[in-house]
């Protein structure tokens, strides 16, 4: 008799602790629900992140340019007769600063920092459509001739992009720490490689000054960054 009444204790307490099938329909109904709030918030803070960091890397150029401005006279130039431009310039040399050494006869534009690979002065022009770089310490010039300066001290790895191929010639660029970030946002035909764009010969937004910008992808909408204002404006086309 006591047995018979346990088991059947057991049974119930089966019974009572078990989810019914319209029960486990009502909580996958919930968490679905729930994740349907949740998603667009935190597809909205990512966006954010990505935003912010952008905007931060985007003021430590600008205050490089200005550097580069105060100390020359003049900003850094680009080169609109570049086919790539203003996705490949040469902001990157310039604002690293660069000297000229020999080996083996070749003379090589590098940066002072030594993080570039270096380019010989003949494929300058066909890399980037100039002639050479400004802000470049040449070996055998007068003690009047101002030595290179380094007004981007403090980038990280993930700022730059080393060893693009422009015309045959591997050269560096200042690009977004964040990537496209959409991976299907190519700009250049490579993942990631998402480069600042500099103009400063014929600025549309800043005249007399510069334009500098890039353009993130997230979601699906093109999210463009730029030194003209400090709102992020969605689907806008190039400058």
């Amino acid at each position: 008799m006591k047995i018979s009444k346990q088991i059947a204790g057991e049974k119930f307490a089966t019974h009572r602790h078990a989810f019914t099938l319209i029960e486990l329909l009502a909580v996958i109904s919930i968490i679905g629900i729930l994740a349907a709030f949740i998603v667009p918030v935190l597809g909205s803070l990512k966006r954010r992140e990505y935003i912010s960091k952008t905007q931060a890397e985007l003021s430590q150029l600008e205050t490089a340019i200005d550097s580069y401005k105060a100390t020359y006279g003049f900003y850094p130039p680009d080169a609109p007769s570049n086919p790539n431009y203003p996705l490949v310039n040469q902001l990157y040399y310039e604002l690293l600063g660069t000297f000229n050494y020999t080996n083996s006869g070749v003379v090589y534009y590098q940066t002072l920092d030594s993080s570039a690979q270096p380019i010989p002065v003949g494929s300058v022009t066909s890399a980037l459509g100039v002639g050479g770089f400004m802000n470049c310490t040449k070996p055998g010039a007068g003690e009047d001739a101002p030595a290179a300066k380094n007004f981007l001290s403090n980038l990280k790895p993930n700022q730059i992009w080393e060893s693009y191929t422009n015309n045959g010639v591997p050269v560096t660029l200042l690009v977004a720490s964040v990537g496209g970030p959409d991976p299907t946002y190519r700009p250049l035909n490579a993942v990631d490689l998402n480069p600042w764009r500099y103009n400063c010969s014929s600025p549309t937004n800043n005249p007399g000054a510069y334009d500098l910008w890039v353009e993130l992808k997230i979601g699906g909408k093109t999210n463009l960054i730029c030194n003209w204002s400090k709102q992020v404006q969605i689907n806008s086309p190039w400058p």
